[in-house]
């Protein structure tokens, strides 16, 4: 008989030093969202964003090239900037040293009085970024693969699904916290199995359940579905372009997630980690110059009234499971075809996570 494959056991998702070994490897050397590249619109617009523990900026040149550093000066730690803005050249709040656009070390007051200093060995340390359809990504891991090649087809895709990607800008952001761990809620996020008993709207007014699959992709998770009856959609689909009547996704390894509603409307989840019980989630959905748009609004309040609020309950429950003396993990329901009633996706998340943090595990 087969050994049966079981879920994660409860430790993976409650214990702080499994956090700390996971912020310290997997979140420092995975592709982690960082911010919209159209907040940073002209040479020398910035913007600050935390990940895997670290304060990093991006900042775009004056070659328009948008470059990401950690945020601290290489004099004496002092953080250089805050929040987002527009600056010439980046000056340290603390004792003043310069820095160009590029990272290199412009000036700093009295460093002619050091013999032998040479201020083009001093550059801010920078971060490996690459834009991805709009999206600003990074990467603490300076040896890295490229984005294509851990996410293989997801630009192409993406491209054909959101053909204006690059007029589009964000209309509006909700944090979302959940009382889990983070890998709670994206194993929630990757599996429908539990979508026609917890979220009736998605089930019978988004997707047909029968036809939802999720295959890996490389990282990516890919969902596919057919559409319910488009005629009895509440907006206008018809957007001019091809697959303005399907639906998809792409999950990107560990922490974002791409969705295409009918109609080419594109929305996000962004998961992140707080610690070991805590998680913000990140909905972002975007329109036309991130103009105003009746038709996204009510898509996003439709969204949070039912399958967001409907998730925070199911994963919040969880976590308060997963720390029972009675938990012991039951058999993933994994079945060859795949299909909707299948957690193959949850088998291939939970491998990785559990790869991910036995590699960086002591002994």
């Amino acid at each position: 008989m087969a050994d049966i494959l079981r879920s994660l056991e409860a430790r993976y998702y409650t214990d702080p030093e499994v956090f700390r070994i996971e912020t310290q490897g997997l979140l420092a050397q995975t592709w982690q969202f960082a911010c919209h590249t159209s907040d940073l619109p002209d040479p020398g617009s910035y913007a600050t964003f935390d990940i895997a523990g670290e304060s990093l900026f991006a900042i775009r040149g004056q070659d328009q090239k948008i470059r990401v550093f950690y945020n601290v000066c290489q004099h004496r730690a002092h953080q250089l900037v805050e929040g987002t803005g527009r600056t010439r050249v980046v000056v340290c709040p603390y004792h003043a040293w310069t820095y160009e656009l590029t990272g290199q070390l412009r000036a700093g007051p009295n460093l002619k009085a050091v013999k032998g200093f040479d201020k083009s060995t001093v550059c801010l340390t920078e971060v490996q970024a690459e834009e991805f359809l709009g999206f600003l990504f990074v990467n603490l891991d300076p040896d890295a693969a490229r984005m294509d090649e851990w996410f293989p087809n997801v630009r192409t895709e993406l491209s054909e699904w959101v053909p204006n990607w690059a007029d589009l800008k964000p209309l509006e952001w909700v944090e979302i916290p959940e009382r889990c761990n983070w890998k709670v809620s994206v194993e929630n996020y990757s599996e429908c199995y539990h979508c026609a008993l917890n979220h009736p709207t998605f089930a019978s007014g988004v997707v047909k359940p029968e036809t939802y699959d999720i295959q890996p992709q490389g990282k990516c998770l890919r969902h596919t579905t057919e559409c319910q009856s488009l005629e009895d959609m509440t907006y206008d689909i018809h957007s001019g372009f091809e697959h303005f009547d399907e639906y998809s996704s792409w999950f990107l390894w560990p922490m974002f997630s791409f969705q295409v509603y009918p109609g080419n409307v594109l929305n996000t989840y962004h998961w992140r980690a707080v610690d070991a019980d805590h998680v913000v989630v990140w909905r972002g959905w975007y329109s036309v110059g991130g103009a105003e748009d009746p038709k996204l609004r009510q898509l996003a309040q439709q969204d949070r009234d039912t399958t967001v609020a409907e998730d925070i309950t199911l994963v919040e429950s969880v976590q308060r499971g997963l720390q029972s003396r009675g938990y012991k993990p039951g058999p993933l329901v994994v079945d060859p075809k795949g299909g909707v009633n299948s957690e193959h996706p949850v088998m291939h998340l939970q491998r990785w996570m559990r790869a991910a943090i036995d590699k960086a595990s002591p002994g």
